[in-house]
């Protein structure tokens, strides 16, 4: 089987403006432009389009619904990895968060938790690795659309191209200050499930 994941069109947490929310972040205009242009570049009809529960990924998948009526749609526990805990940091801008981040990503310890609302990097593997599961379940001819997120779907790429590295060593290699996304807004990434096996294809841009 085939699934290709599609990282959410800009939001306006993308273009700089803070948010109390996260799941209720919506897209830009440029966003809404990438997820039509999403929606008109498919080659096929998907046997299943999946999306997270948050808003800027719902808007980005629906260009793609409203091509493909006759696709089911399911809504999954892919939303995006929340490290540093809302309540004290939501609002903020990046450069205020900057310092903790450095701190975060250079301890590297996949079982710390920030605070209530955040989650470990380990449990961010586990529900990536639970979805990459329930994936594989599906029939072998089955095409996938996935719309989430991009440290979702990072996450998701390390545990196919890095499955001997440990969660320690998954998280030294996930962040790199001053370097941009490592998924864009509105890429794709194409994993393919065959022989027992994930293996991930080339990123495809809108």
């Amino acid at each position: 089987m085939r699934a290709i994941f599609i990282r959410h069109g800009e939001s306006t947490g993308n273009a700089g403006v803070p948010c109390t929310d996260l799941a209720t972040i919506e897209l830009t205009e440029r966003g809404h432009e990438q997820a039509r242009q999403v929606a008109a570049s498919w080659a096929e009809a998907p046997a299943l389009i999946v999306t997270s529960p948050y808003t800027r990924t719902r808007q980005t998948a629906a260009p793609t619904i409203a091509r493909f009526p006759d696709a089911p749609v399911e809504t999954w526990p892919i939303e995006e990895f929340t490290y540093l805990q809302p309540a004290r940091w939501n609002g903020t801008r990046s450069a205020e968060r900057m310092p903790h981040l450095e701190r975060y990503w250079s301890a590297a310890d996949p079982d710390y938790c920030d605070g209530e609302g955040a989650e470990s990097f380990g449990t961010l593997l586990r529900r990536c690795e639970a979805a990459l599961t329930r994936l594989a379940a599906m029939p072998t001819d089955s095409l996938v659309y996935v719309f989430g997120h991009g440290q979702f779907i990072q996450a998701a790429r390390a545990i196919v191209a890095d499955a001997h590295l440990d969660d320690r060593a998954k998280m030294l290699g996930f962040w790199r200050k001053g370097e941009p996304p490592a998924i864009g807004n509105a890429e794709r990434i194409e994993f393919s499930w065959a022989k027992d096996s994930w293996k991930c294809m080339a990123a495809l841009s809108a």
